[in-house]
């Protein structure tokens, strides 16, 4: 009994083991932080993946876009931002650059990719595009209030919104609806302002030409009636000396080979009256105003 009380039960060869996997597992290990991606690499990835036929299809449609209307050359709604024009910019530059692409008019997407971004960050010239696309706005607009005038549904949905008519306009007004009515009044509008401005162009080259053919008549009659006082002055010496040779030849001694009108004969030996000019031939005979003769 004494020897067992002074052994006492120890612990078995199990429990040690897992009292050394806890001091293991509660022994904290420094692992190395995580690697930050970088998005570009992330970019780089994901359109590495992409299919060749749909890299072709969207050179097709940069290629068949209107192309009056950056914003959709680039696939983005009109209220896009700066920073939402570099973004899809990169995004679709990436899809259809050269290098990855194989399309054969894979550079020539890639330019205009790269004039519409240029383009809608230019200030003046977005701003000028901002204004006809506000003009198919509004047209858009008009229209819509046209078509429901009438329309029962409109009408209660606008009484149980809580803005009224306004606020269930400005809710269509977010919609893929709208922006597709949008987008296409606004291809109208573009087209209409581009007709007028090469109409006008076409009237301002015509009155330029005009009246460039104008100054040049202008310049050769100058030119003509300078050449003309020229040779006037050249000959001068020449008259005078004619001249001074025909006073000395007598005058009218000499012919000057110049044909003379005939002289008008007053009187005809042949004829018992007076010819008279040709003025006074016939001119009517006054009568004397003396006293009658009985």
């Amino acid at each position: 009994m004494g020897e067992e009380g002074e052994a006492g039960p120890g612990p078995s060869s199990g429990q040690a083991a897992a009292a050394e996997e806890e001091e293991k597992v509660a022994v904290p290990v420094e692992r190395p932080p995580p690697e930050e991606l970088d998005p570009d690499d992330l970019l780089n990835a994901f359109f590495s993946d992409v299919k060749e036929v749909d890299r072709d299809n969207e050179v097709n449609r940069i290629l068949w876009a209107f192309k009056l209307n950056p914003f959709e050359k680039l696939n983005l709604r009109f209220d896009a931002t700066p920073e939402e024009i570099k973004k899809q910019f990169r995004k679709l530059s990436l899809m259809v650059h050269p290098d990855k692409c194989k399309h054969p008019q894979a550079s020539t997407a890639f330019d205009i990719l790269g004039d519409a971004q240029k383009e809608l960050l230019d200030d003046e010239k977005r701003e000028y595009l901002l204004k006809f696309l506000e003009m198919a706005k509004d047209e858009v607009r008009k229209e819509r209030k046209k078509e429901t005038k009438h329309d029962n549904l409109v009408r209660v949905a606008s009484l149980l919104h809580e803005d009224g008519r306004d606020g269930l306009e400005a809710e269509w007004e977010k919609s893929d609806e709208f922006h597709e009515r949008w987008r296409v009044k606004s291809r109208d509008v573009l087209a209409r302002s581009e007709w007028r401005k090469r109409k006008l162009g076409k009237r301002l080259k015509e009155e330029t030409l005009r009246i460039e053919e104008k100054e040049k008549d202008a310049k050769e009659r100058h030119k003509a009636k300078k050449e003309h006082e020229q040779n006037w002055e050249k000959s001068r010496d020449q008259r005078v000396t004619g001249w001074h040779d025909y006073l000395k030849g007598g005058g009218n001694k000499k012919s000057t080979g110049m044909l003379k009108p005939p002289k008008l004969k007053t009187n005809d030996d042949d004829k018992l009256y007076v010819q008279r000019p040709a003025g006074e031939q016939f001119r009517p005979q006054v009568k004397s105003a003396g006293p009658k003769k009985d």
